[in-house]
């Protein structure tokens, strides 16, 4: 199987908020935003491994600012790193100046998905060739991330993963 770049995965959803999409503060529901990543990372990760996938876990959200009703928010997703069957699918949020166009980021999320076969069980994907040096940089963190999220759930020994070791004792 032949490693993919994450540009090939890149996803883009744009969305307006709708009054029905806000809290009484007029500011987008964070389950609604957590709905559009979900769905925008999965078709990133369907795109790397075109088979079916599931949401393993939700890695990490960081809500930056509100997001105001009325706003043009871009979600961009792409695949950061491949293992067995699993993928971390990074997403950014954006929201857009209607009069100028700029963009801000505003959010940004981890999730995890699983490629599966017909009858659910977990099947082998593509692995990841990173280009740019931020798709670098969230590649080796992915396997870091993966790790402590191993030994969190006590499914891995703390002295066997060797990238987190790195990062607190020299050699």
């Amino acid at each position: 199987m032949n490693a993919k770049k994450p540009s090939e995965s890149r996803t883009i959803s744009t969305k307006v908020v709708l009054p029905n999409d806000t809290n009484p503060h007029g500011n987008l529901f964070g389950g609604q935003l957590l709905a559009w990543m979900d769905v925008t990372a999965a078709v990133a990760a369907q795109r790397h491994c075109r088979r079916v996938v599931v949401t393993a876990s939700v890695n990490n959200v960081s809500f930056g600012k509100p997001i105001k009703e009325s706003s043009v928010v871009t979600l961009e997703a792409k695949v950061s790193r491949a293992f067995r069957s699993s993928m971390e699918v990074f997403i950014d949020v954006y929201v857009e100046n209607q009069v100028s166009g700029k963009r801000v980021k505003r959010n940004e999320a981890i999730y995890t998905f699983v490629a599966v076969d017909q009858n659910g069980g977990p099947i082998s994907v593509p692995q990841i060739d990173p280009e740019t040096s931020e798709e670098k940089d969230r590649y080796d963190g992915a396997l870091r991330r993966k790790q402590l999220s191993l030994i969190l759930a006590g499914k891995m020994d703390p002295s066997e993963a060797t990238e987190l070791k790195k990062l607190f004792v020299e050699e």
